[in-house]
């Protein structure tokens, strides 16, 4: 009865797949799990389930994860209702952005690849920025929750210029691995091929406009009929935070959306460097995005308040306020939402689920198929804990010590652990990283999983084929 360790994700994932019901969804495979946790008392299990998530909010991480999604629909409302949006819109018209469907998905494309510092920071640039552009044009929701979710993880992964490298660095440093662990992090870089596909796809789709699957039908939906999310979804952003209009009194500048968005990229590296003591790859991830959207919340109250430059401040201080409550308010549902899924994530862990899978796999086999294995693991365990930096602690001291004994290099078997980690991240329905993409894009968030999935198989499959080749030519 092993197995029953993996119903927990499994329920939560395919119900939510089926009924589209993600909150019910995941509070029965909390449930399930609670329940197994307990010894098989459904009441028991209830209790249980209540004390989870309490214990979210003992981890500071979690905390300030949640607290940031708030904090992130008071900016949304604040830059909507300075008129920051549409002064944009129109500077970057004048400028040749964002006129035709390929130069808005190549902005997006961009704007993901640079913003490579904190992966909730990069979705939510992508979607602030571009999701005028989408709308304006009749481009689905769902395209611009695949652009948040696409140059999310797969990019801070591929330039582990910030936590995700400081993290991974720490596990391969702990294996006492032979050689520099930033050389070996390096090299895994360039095998990590799920999120070079990602990166890549995605750059072409940007480019040719060409689609497939569910995605193809929601652009024929937005470009027919001009419903931008699918009749009776649900937005991961409210509608009175999504389609906040600025008084007519109000001019529209760019400035009041560039200055809020500079201040919270630019804050980032401060705060990484801050809580790092000087050094930014030791920074901590969850406290400097924390604090670089506060500080952004706080200067667009500041900077809307000031008599600049018409002699008369954009909004008052209490208006500024009111916005701000009013933007967290309509962020209440994905806080719920994430609440659950480290609520899941946690009751996984305790069951051990992500051992019970490695323990499956064993260490036999061909090693030129070894990294395809690690890689199928990876994926399966990160699809359904809906979390890749947890499969990284669990599969990492598994991964490299297999790869010394098998004489397979290093570098090859991490590739493979981050890059299945990174599909988890991408696709998985309980994944902060594919969460806050439906958030930045309002988008469905069960519409914005089933649209990308098939682009993330392709991507997935031709991976694997990569591995098996890697495998072949460097075992």
């Amino acid at each position: 009865m092993d197995w029953i360790v993996l119903l927990p994700p499994v329920v939560a994932i395919a119900l939510a797949l089926w009924t589209r019901q993600v909150y019910l969804s995941l509070l029965a495979g909390l449930w399930v799990g609670t329940t197994t946790l307990v010894g098989g008392n459904p009441l028991l299990g209830l209790r249980e389930l209540a004390d989870q998530v309490i214990l979210v909010f003992g981890s500071a991480s979690n905390a300030r994860i949640l607290l940031f999604c708030l904090l992130v629909g008071s900016l949304v409302a604040l830059v909507q209702a300075s008129g920051g949006v549409q002064g944009f819109i129109a500077w970057a018209q004048r400028r040749g952005w964002g006129t035709s469907r390929r130069s808005a998905e190549l902005l997006a494309w961009v704007v993901g690849l640079f913003v490579f510092v904190e992966s909730s920071i990069s979705s939510l640039t992508v979607g602030a920025v571009n999701r005028p552009f989408f709308d304006r044009l009749k481009l689905p929701r769902e395209k611009l929750a695949y652009y948040c979710d696409a140059t999310c993880a797969p990019v801070c992964m591929s330039i582990p210029l910030n936590g995700w490298g400081a993290f991974v660095l720490g596990l391969v440093g702990a294996q006492g691995v032979a050689g520099n662990p930033v050389m070996l992090l390096a090299e895994s870089v360039l095998l990590n091929f799920f999120a070079l596909f990602a990166i890549g796809f995605s750059l072409l789709l940007a480019l040719t406009g060409w689609s497939f699957g569910p995605m193809r039908r929601a652009e024929e939906r937005a470009r027919t009929r001009g419903e931008l999310t699918r009749a009776g979804s649900q937005p991961m952003i409210a509608d009175e935070v999504a389609d906040i209009q600025p008084a007519d009194d109000i001019t529209p500048r760019a400035a009041n959306l560039l200055v809020p968005i500079a201040v919270m990229i630019s804050m980032i590296f401060v705060g990484l460097w801050i809580t790092g003591e000087g050094r930014i790859m030791d920074g901590s991830g969850s406290t400097a995005v924390l604090w670089a959207v506060g500080l952004a919340v706080a200067i667009a109250i500041g900077w809307y308040a000031l008599p600049w430059p018409d002699g008369r401040p954009t909004l008052s201080v209490n208006d500024g306020v009111d916005w701000a409550l009013q933007g967290a308010s309509g962020l209440v549902p994905v806080t719920l939402l994430l609440l659950l899924a480290f609520a899941l994530g946690q009751v996984s862990q305790a069951l051990e689920m992500g051992d019970y899978v490695v323990g499956l796999v064993g260490e036999g086999g061909p090693a030129w198929w070894i990294p395809v294995v690690v890689f199928g693991v990876s994926c399966f365990v990160s699809f359904t804990l809906g979390s890749s930096w947890t499969t990284f602690a669990i599969l990492i001291p598994i991964a490299l010590p297999l790869a010394q004994g098998l004489a397979l290099p290093p570098a090859l078997l991490l590739g493979a652990v981050l890059s299945g980690g990174v599909f988890g991240d991408h696709t998985s329905p309980l994944s902060d990283t594919s969460i806050i993409s439906s958030m930045a894009a309002a988008c469905d968030h069960v519409d914005h999983v089933n649209s990308q999935m098939p682009y993330a198989l392709v991507q997935a499959a031709g991976a694997a084929v990569a591995f098996g080749l890697a495998g072949w030519l460097m075992g």
